[in-house]
């Protein structure tokens, strides 16, 4: 993606978390460039970040994105021909009543549990795209680890990694579980 929008079509910023020409001028306070820019008051550095975000944002967002919809669509095409749908039609109700108070109540769990897998896959996806558009962070740093034959980092990287699997995974069971009285 990079080759093809930065070197070829020249369409996006480049890699790294902001050009050379703000690099040294934006004071880091925060150490994330966005919030940086902004705090130091310079639009056209602020513009930069962001344009810096675009390319890794799209690329770890869109294979989440394909996945969460086909399944959202799913659970809302099968929940959608059930009997209390037909009679909540029957009684006159709206498409969008149905879909806001009946349909996406009843996939709340499903969906939640999709996004922290979509989620947990953006933390695999992120140590490529981190690694491809220089910027810093925990991919970043396993590759180089894994580069220079340090197993300790390597292993303790992909045990961090693991632990956010983890936490992530058992918080979601614990929303699903107070937001849907079924699993109680």
């Amino acid at each position: 993606m990079l080759a093809l929008f930065y070197a070829k079509l020249q369409w996006s910023a480049g890699p790294g978390r902001l050009d050379d020409i703000w690099q040294f001028t934006v004071e880091p306070r925060t150490g994330f460039a966005l919030i940086d820019t902004w705090l130091s008051g310079d639009r056209e550095a602020f513009r930069n970040a962001i344009s810096h975000l675009v390319l890794p944002v799209v690329l770890l967002a869109y294979y989440s994105l394909a996945s969460i919809t086909r399944l959202t669509r799913s659970a809302c095409l099968s929940e959608m021909n059930k009997e209390y749908i037909l009679l909540a039609r029957a009684k006159g109700a709206g498409e969008m009543a149905i879909l806001l108070r009946h349909v996406l109540p009843n996939i709340r769990s499903t969906l939640l549990t999709v996004i922290a897998l979509a989620y947990t896959s953006m933390l695999e996806g992120a140590v490529l795209t981190e690694t491809v558009f220089s910027w810093p962070g925990i991919g970043r740093y396993l590759t180089t680890a894994l580069f220079a034959g340090d197993t300790t980092a390597v292993m303790g990287g992909t045990l961090l990694i693991g632990v956010c699997f983890v936490l992530i995974n058992n918080l979601t069971d614990l929303l699903v579980r107070a937001t849907d009285p079924r699993v109680r």
